[in-house]
Formats: C-alpha cells, sequence, structure tokens
C-alpha cells in the first residue's frame, strides 16, 4: 500500500493559537496523568524518556513527576516557551528544547522511549520522523506513537467535544477543527503499518483506541 503524500506543509502552532491550545488541553489533565502511569509502569525507574511534539507539555511534566529522566522537541518555539513555563510552575525537571521531528537534537542510542501524543498526522515527513525516534533509542527501547485515525466517525468526535466540559463555543471550535482540519492530515491503521515498517521498525503493533490508534514500536 503506498504511504500517504503530505500536501500539508507542517510548522508548529504560535502566539494565540498555542496559547488557546494551552488552556483548552488542561481539560485533558487526567488523560495525561493516566497516560504517564501507564507508561511508566513499562520502563524501569528513572529511565531516560523524549517526548516529540509536547505541546504545552503536560505529559511530560506528569512523566517527570514520576521519577523518570525527560526531555522533550517541539518545532513551536511558543510552545517551548509555555511548556518550559508550565513545568517551572509545576517544579518538574523537564528539559524542553526546541527542533524538527524529521531532525531530533538528540542523540543516537540515548533513550529508553520515546511517545509522541496528537501530532504525528501534522508531521510533514511521516517516515523520516519515525526513522529518527529509532535512531534516539536505545536497543530494546520502546517507542509509542498515539494520534487520530481517519476513519473515526462525526458521532464519535461529537462525544469527544461534549465530553471536554468546555462551552458552547469551544465545543462547536473543536468539532469544526476535527472535521475540517484534523481528520484530512491523520492516517489509516494500515498507512501508518507501511510507513514504521519503511522507517525500519520490525513487527508494529498498531490498534485502534477511542478516537485514534496507539502504534507500540520496539527496537
Amino acid at each position: 500500500m503506498a504511504t500517504t503524500m503530505k500536501a500539508y506543509r507542517g510548522m508548529g502552532m504560535e502566539g494565540g493559537v498555542a496559547r488557546w491550545y494551552d488552556r483548552t488541553t488542561r481539560k485533558d489533565l487526567p488523560e495525561f496523568r493516566a497516560l504517564a502511569a501507564r507508561i511508566a509502569a513499562t520502563i524501569l525507574p528513572a529511565a531516560e524518556v523524549l517526548e516529540v511534539a509536547p505541546g504545552p507539555g503536560f505529559l511530560s511534566i506528569e512523566l517527570a513527576r514520576r521519577g523518570l529522566k525527560v526531555r522533550a522537541v517541539d518545532i513551536s518555539k511558543t510552545f517551548v516557551d509555555i511548556a518550559r513555563r508550565n513545568a517551572a510552575t509545576e517544579g518538574a525537571a523537564v528539559q524542553f528544547e526546541l527542533g524538527n521531528a524529521s531532525d531530533l537534537p538528540i542523540e543516537d542510542a540515548s533513550m529508553d522511549f520515546v511517545v509522541c501524543r496528537a501530532a504525528f498526522k501534522n508531521f510533514t515527513e511521516p517516515v523520516k520522523a519515525l526513522a529518527e525516534m529509532r535512531r534516539v533509542l536505545r536497543p530494546g527501547g520502546t517507542a509509542l506513537i498515539i494520534d487520530l485515525r481517519r476513519d473515526v466517525s462525526s458521532a464519535e468526535i461529537n462525544r469527544y467535544a461534549d465530553g471536554l466540559g468546555v462551552n458552547l463555543l469551544n465545543r462547536l471550535l473543536i468539532r469544526f477543527t476535527f472535521k475540517t482540519t484534523l481528520i484530512r492530515r491523520a492516517y489509516m491503521l494500515e498507512e501508518m503499518r507501511c510507513m514504521t515498517i519503511k522507517a525500519g521498525w520490525m513487527d508494529p503493533r498498531i490498534e485502534s483506541s477511542g478516537l485514534g490508534f496507539e502504534a507500540w514500536l520496539q527496537k
């Protein structure tokens, strides 16, 4: 199956858009905490973790709270600034850096775990990003990619937006963004499988989960 070619030229959220995203995704803090606990349960204490495209940094902060050594790379200068402030407010030791997912400023074989949540569909060079995640992992390390899948239904999107606890205007904006932008960038599960194999991963485990999918990849 041919890999989807991305017409979208990825660039980070900046300025007011990034600040709006920071405010909106605070509603997902219980989800970030639950995901951080799941990740921490799969790796050794004090393991080195990289988050690719952390946005406001909530997941990285929750991982650091669990004793993990966390670095994070985002293409958006605004997000890096916001994430650093959020980490300082929470007293979390996370190293947030500016960089591109397809050319990570991270040393070879230096990480035990890599996670990318809700950002992979925006990458202009998805296969390169997958190869970079593999490069920075130590042998035996794991990458986890969580994102929207293209075949998610309108009913599922509506239920998600209605469950966020935000006002009507934000619910309508979230629905509109999902249906007009995010789904168009998202991948089908088989497309993800083809890209991971092309990037050098063996036996990827890619499964539907809620609005999207989870791809568990081991080096």
